[in-house]
């Protein structure tokens, strides 16, 4: 134990911003349908399950972790596969399986783990067999991880849940970035997928009747909500918005939301704290988060073995990017997504899957001499 080094500047933005989770939770409860029970009692204890799982880490330390990698990432397919029939459907999505006496239970969240480890050995195990790699070689290697990243992509796609499809590429394009591979693929990447997303805009714009043809009903939905968050519309933005716009300097005070929105205790909790806090609290919560992003960035910027470097890379592009996007479509400067406040939004899934990378971080800090050995 003499060399374990707890990172107490990771530690203690995570145990702020779970108190700050737990008391925003219990004030959503005001517009919370009672069939949900106490979501703030509920985020507590998935938080003391956390915690356990973040100690149950710290002592198997991340190499465990990488070497049961793969079994994961196919237990973790296999769940998804299995959701699209036997999965509770929720406002006309298969994302959960319900478990009597426990509660739902969404793989997609513990599903961004899996990928962050599947493709940090493959890089790591890439970079230590080609050194000087040819185009020929990286091109293969490029497939390779395409693949494993969208087979999970399309079986979560198909539940519908397109905001953990976008989670799933953001880490795949960050972990990538790191990889040490040419920027040509990546300007290769970024020209294909214009010319992708013109098209299809093109077809959704121009050619309505040809567009539902080719990509469904569903699909064409999808985009059109994406489109009109512009307009303002919807009991859901317009309330949030007038709960934040209201609150000024101090904010209504705690536990006085003074409008209902849907998702207050999840997708919009955002919006109860900035009703409840002010622009003062605003700020407060902010500085948590910019503070435990810069740290994750220092801790990647140490001297760490490759394998960890490429999987914080795919934590801080998971991460940022969910408290940009729920923030801003909180306030109506992105779209509506569906995507939760890391930390701080209530799930069971979600939360655990946090308290993992929290695991995975703090064993990346110790100050202790390791060698990796990938199965």
């Amino acid at each position: 134990m003499k060399n374990y080094k707890i990172n107490y500047k990771i530690l203690v933005p995570i145990i702020l911003l779970s108190i700050i989770s737990i008391f925003t939770i219990n004030s959503a409860l005001t517009y919370t349908s009672p069939n949900l029970g106490n979501l703030a009692l509920k985020q507590a204890i998935w938080y003391i399950i956390g915690w356990i799982l973040v100690i149950f880490l710290s002592k198997y330390k991340n190499q465990y972790l990488y070497n049961l990698s793969w079994p994961l990432y196919i237990i973790g397919n296999i769940l998804l596969l299995l959701l699209l029939f036997f999965g509770t459907p929720i406002n006309n999505s298969r994302c959960w399986f319900t478990i009597p006496g426990i509660g739902s239970f969404q793989p997609s969240e513990f599903m961004k783990i899996f990928i962050m480890l599947i493709l940090a050995t493959m890089i790591h195990n890439f970079r230590s067999d080609y050194k000087n790699p040819t185009i020929k070689e990286e091109f293969i290697f490029i497939l390779k991880t395409v693949g494993v990243v969208l087979i999970p992509s399309i079986l979560t796609f198909l539940q519908p849940d397109t905001g953990a499809v976008l989670i799933y590429l953001i880490i795949y394009f960050s972990m990538m970035f790191t990889s040490g591979i040419r920027i040509r693929w990546f300007i290769g990447a970024i020209s294909l997928l214009i010319i992708i997303v013109s098209s299809v805009l093109g077809l959704y714009f121009l050619k309505e009747n040809i567009f539902i043809k080719v990509f469904g009903t569903s699909i064409y939905y999808r985009l059109d909500r994406i489109f009109n968050w512009q307009n303002g519309s919807g009991l859901q933005l317009e309330n949030a918005l007038a709960a934040i716009g209201s609150a000024g300097l101090f904010g209504h005070g705690y536990n006085k939301t003074p409008i209902y929105f849907p998702e207050s205790s999840t997708d919009f909790i955002f919006a109860v704290y900035a009703s409840n806090f002010g622009l003062i609290g605003v700020i407060i919560l902010l500085s948590i988060i910019f503070y435990l992003d810069i740290q994750i960035i220092l801790l990647a910027r140490k001297k760490i073995e490759d394998t960890d470097k490429f999987i914080i890379s795919g934590i801080l592009g998971m991460i940022i990017f969910q408290q940009v996007q729920n923030i801003g479509m909180t306030v109506g400067l992105l779209p509506i997504m569906g995507i939760t406040l890391p930390f701080v939004s209530y799930g069971g899934s979600s939360l655990l899957s946090y308290m993992l990378i929290v695991g995975i971080l703090l064993n990346i800090s110790i100050k202790k001499n390791r060698t990796y050995k990938y199965k």
